[in-house]
């Protein structure tokens, strides 16, 4: 049944995200705000089919930690696509961290382009750094979101990844607050997989890291309460807690981004 039920959901997705993509081009057309509530339609219906087809539902908690005004970091877990799916609802206005390459994508990447996220060129290496800075400086002074997944991809349920330092990087250089987001996607939605279980996804705010500790204090702030957090959430659900290495080597890559 669950087989099914995900062959159901997979053709109604790709099909429905097919048309959508061409059927809503004129949207292009308008001011950026109004083409951002058109594609956030558009989750939604997605959203409907994910009840509909496979038995999907979420729950948010925690939201009394986010921020009502002024730009701030949304250090987020990165499980599967889902997320990625659920950001407007989640918080106003959202400015994803992506890979530029993400941007070439036919369609797709002309509405991410027009949605004004920060782009992000990895194989620049050190200058990927700076330009990340340099992109999201407008972001937060116009009092946006910064929505960045610390791990750099998706990381399935379990499994542990080094933190990257791209969320310290725009700590220290914007002088804005974290807010971590903890989830367990991933147990119903997995990365990279055909089969959808249903259930209630779990998306939990923490209360923010102050901006002006120091990067180092605040990276390890993050990477203990939001582990700690996303643990409980999978464990509560059933699934694995995730195993780390005894001595995890610190986070010293040079960006993060969304998946890959």
């Amino acid at each position: 049944m669950i087989f099914l039920r995900s062959l159901a959901f997979n053709v109604a997705f790709y099909v429905w995200t097919a048309v959508i993509c061409v059927g809503i081009l004129w949207s292009l057309l308008l001011p950026r705000r109004s083409m951002i509530r058109v594609i956030t339609w558009y989750f939604g219906t997605v959203s409907w089919l994910e009840r509909t087809l496979v038995g999907i539902r979420y729950e948010v908690r925690g939201r009394e930690h986010v921020p009502q005004s002024g730009s701030f970091l949304l250090a987020a877990k990165h499980q599967s696509a889902w997320e990625t799916m659920k950001l407007h609802f989640l918080v106003n206005d959202p400015a994803i961290i992506l890979k530029r390459e993400l941007l070439w994508i036919p369609i797709w990447g002309w509405y991410a382009a027009r949605s004004r996220m920060i782009a992000v060129d990895r194989g620049a290496k050190g200058r990927a750094v700076a330009s990340m800075v340099r992109n999201a400086r407008p972001v937060r002074d116009e009092g946006r979101p910064i929505v960045i997944f610390p791990q750099g991809t998706r990381v399935a349920v379990g499994a542990y990844r080094p933190y990257r330092i791209g969320v310290g990087v725009l700590y220290d250089h914007l002088k804005i607050p974290i807010v971590p987001m903890a989830l367990n996607a991933g147990l119903y939605w997995a990365r990279n997989s055909f089969i959808k279980r249903p259930g209630t996804i779990i998306v939990e705010f923490l209360p923010p890291i102050p901006a002006g500790l120091g990067r180092a204090k605040a990276m390890q702030e993050l990477e203990e309460r939001l582990e700690a957090a996303t643990d409980r959430l999978v464990v509560a659900a059933g699934g694995p807690a995730t195993v780390r290495p005894k001595a995890a080597e610190p986070a010293t890559a040079a960006v993060s981004e969304t998946a890959s």
